[in-house]
């Protein structure tokens, strides 16, 4: 069974960290996966905490999903339509085109934001917990 992964923003920063935000279950589970990826919409909130003084990261996006291994997602007219077409269960437009990325490309979501779960995509919940 392949698995195909998308990281949130949150994870992607977790992983860049050392993973040790993450489950050691889903930190495995990316390391073994067939593919992972980090949409543009990602690359773009981080730009946005920057710019803002509320993040800090060192290099670009680009090169981080590069050396990690994982690929880039772009934001096309598909996910778009998807994310304006979604419930709204979730008001931070970022989610809601990773959901919407998920979806169109059949896509696990590790994400630890619960408020996705009304998707009903399929997630892995990516903090530890206790």
């Amino acid at each position: 069974m392949s698995s195909k992964l998308l990281l949130d923003t949150c994870v992607f920063l977790w992983w860049q960290e050392g993973g040790e935000r993450l489950d050691p279950r889903v930190a495995a589970a990316i390391e073994s996966a067939d593919l992972v990826a980090v949409s543009a919409a990602s690359a773009w909130e981080i730009a946005i905490k920057v710019a803002l003084g509320r993040l800090e990261i060192p290099g670009s996006v680009a090169d981080a999903v590069r050396e990690s291994g994982f690929i880039e997602l772009p934001v096309g007219f598909s996910h778009a339509e998807a994310a304006g077409a979604l419930p709204a269960h979730h008001r931070d437009p970022f989610d809601r085109m990773l959901v919407a990325q998920a979806m169109v490309e059949r896509l696990t979501l590790v994400t630890s934001d619960q408020r996705m779960e009304p998707y009903g995509i399929d997630a892995l919940w990516a903090e530890r917990r206790g």
